[in-house]
């Protein structure tokens, strides 16, 4: 490969980066739940973008291939764990100085129920859902049969239903953030 020739490749991806980031952080972000984490799936998955960069721009596909790497990356962090980190419970008695308002506390009552749900079925949910992909699309991006996103996707949303209707602030779906 020639130097100008790589030049452009380089310059054409940062240029996809660049455009792409905030969608793939905020598809990271409802898969797990914390910005700073989001960032680091978003940036493992662009790496895995780069290196297959002039194939995928010859063929077409990119951000498709950007969502399934940033998916992938959560995926996979979601089954290993760390020996040096230690999950900690959230601190619920500090006081905030804000006036937290019913759709805030729905809000939070969905992001806390998309954080129980198995890694896959919040990814079925969050690529159904949030990022209005098929079943078919959903299936090709995570490997596996479309009846598997169906009942991935059927028991996400029991469980959501069951958590948001036990929801302290005794909200059911009904006032939930609008999918």
């Amino acid at each position: 490969m020639t130097w100008s020739k790589r030049v452009r490749d380089e310059a054409s991806f940062v240029e996809f980066a660049g455009t792409a980031r905030a969608r793939l952080r905020r598809t990271a972000f409802l898969l797990c739940g914390d910005w700073d984490q989001a960032s680091d799936f978003v940036q493992e998955g662009l790496i895995r973008v780069y290196v297959r960069w002039p194939r995928l721009e010859r063929n077409g596909g990119e951000l498709a291939y950007a969502r399934k790497a940033v998916v992938s990356a959560f995926l996979d962090h979601s089954r290993r764990r760390s020996s040096t980190e230690i999950p900690a419970e959230p601190d619920h008695g500090l006081a905030s100085e804000e006036d937290v308002a019913s759709q805030v506390a729905a809000r939070e009552a969905l992001m806390g129920g998309l954080a129980r749900l198995a890694p896959r079925q919040r990814a079925c949910v969050v690529l159904r859902y949030f990022e209005d992909l098929s079943v078919a699309e959903t299936a090709a991006l995570l490997r596996c049969t479309e009846g598997t996103v169906k009942s991935q996707t059927s028991r996400a949303l029991f469980s959501l239903r069951t958590m948001l209707e036990d929801s302290p602030s005794g909200e059911a779906t009904e006032g939930a953030v609008s999918w």
